[in-house]
């Protein structure tokens, strides 16, 4: 029996590494820039979600035209050279042009689409690389190391910052540039099947692209892979949405600062790190589907056991617990996302699954908020976890063989 290949999955997660380093500094270190420029509340949430728009259409977009690619390098790498540098340097200029709105804005644009441009090529090294089996070990090792590059920013960020603003934005770019380096030098792209045997239009008949592999996922007399998009959406909507007012939440129901509230969550962040290898591995033993309806059984159970808690150190210990189940949820699901189609439509994949879960990116925060609006902050819970129940529904909906999607005949 081959062995597990982890140096070589250690090596790819490097890009993942250094996609994670990026947000964190973004998502904690822009929006009080953008406060001080007097922008309102309801402004800085519309710019921090243009990455999600984004997300949605042009990943979709790029995975697929990264699967058409032909160079000496390869179908990805040329996706990383091209978006790397594009995000590092609109995201060194984002400090120089914190002095004006329209100047700041566009650097955050450009970071966008830099970013955007690589993200699907480099997480689509997943399929590329990795056998059907061995892609929930490989995802959680991938999960581990982007654990790490999101730890790397936040603990290294803030005193970078306090030595200089621009610092945390140049560092960033350059553990950006040089993780994105490594994948590019030391990870080799495999040939396709079809590119040793196949002649140029067998090539071109076989892949269905984007489109025609969504088109496919509707009118498919066999609609698994729409049901798994679907609770893909679900979950996120359910997640997003309590990491998105957690810390409101936490300060009106029970009275604790924002500071400790965003502490609490990290709680969540490391059970989901430790236990992003482990989930791997009891997927590839028990299945992925059963694998995921249990983490989300659990997330479900835990959100509404969170209702009723009153104390903050059994809330903190439910957070964790609660990064254990999302652990099986969320590396299990783009590897089964992959289930869906063959082996030349992996970028195409990887963008279905970026559309739906940027999609609930900004869906499970608007809708979320107005359910609070509506019905008070305690109703949170209740919300998130009434999307981990849709999830499951979808989920049960899905036909699989040992545990994973059934193949079309």
């Amino acid at each position: 029996m081959q062995r597990f290949p982890y140096g070589k999955t250690f090596l790819v997660g490097f890009g993942f590494f250094g996609i994670s380093v990026i947000w964190p500094l973004f998502n904690s270190l822009i929006p009080p820039m953008l406060e001080d420029l007097g922008l309102s509340a309801v402004v800085i949430g519309f710019i921090l979600t243009w990455d999600n728009i984004l997300n949605m259409f042009l990943q979709p977009w790029v995975g697929e035209l990264s699967d058409r690619t032909r160079t000496r390098l390869g179908r990805r790498k040329p996706w990383l050279i091209a978006g790397a540098p594009i995000a590092a340097l609109f995201f060194i200029l984002v400090p120089f042009a914190r002095s004006s709105v329209l100047w700041i804005a566009l650097a955050i644009l450009g970071t966008n689409v830099g970013m955007a441009l690589f993200r699907s090529p480099t997480i689509a090294y997943l399929g590329d690389l990795f056998k059907p089996e061995d892609r929930s070990k490989a995802n959680g090792v991938i999960n581990l190391m982007g654990g790490l590059g999101g730890a790397v920013a936040l603990f290294g960020g803030g005193a970078l910052y306090r030595m200089g603003v621009p610092l945390p934005f140049i560092v960033g770019a350059g553990i950006l540039l040089g993780a994105v380096l490594l994948v590019v030098l030391a990870v080799k792209e495999p040939p396709l099947p079809d590119e040793k045997e196949s002649t140029g239009e067998e090539v071109r008949d076989k892949k269905a692209g984007l489109w025609q592999t969504l088109k496919e996922l509707f009118v498919s007399s066999d609609r698994s892979g729409l049901y798994l998009l679907l609770a893909i959406f679900a979950w996120f909507i359910g997640w997003n949405a309590m990491e998105a007012f957690f810390t409101i939440y936490a300060r009106n129901v029970h009275g604790i600062d924002e500071g400790t509230g965003t502490q609490m969550l990290t709680a969540f962040a490391a059970t989901l790190i430790l236990f992003s290898i482990p989930s791997g591995i009891i997927a590839t033993r028990f299945g992925r589907k059963p694998t995921i309806i249990t983490g989300l059984v659990g997330m479900t159970t835990g959100l509404l056991v969170g209702f009723f808690v009153s104390r903050q150190i059994v809330l903190l210990v439910l957070l964790a617990a609660m990064g254990t189940f999302w652990a099986l949820i969320n590396i299990n699901s783009l590897p089964m996302v992959y289930d869906l189609g063959g082996e030349e439509n992996i970028g195409a994949l990887t963008g279905l699954y970026y559309f739906a879960s940027s999609a609930a990116a900004i869906t499970g925060p608007i809708v979320g908020g107005l359910v609070i609006d509506l019905t008070g902050h305690r109703s949170l819970f209740v919300f998130s976890a009434a999307a981990m129940l849709l999830a499951i529904f979808c989920m049960n909906r899905i036909k699989t063989v040992g545990g994973n999607i059934k193949q079309p005949a």
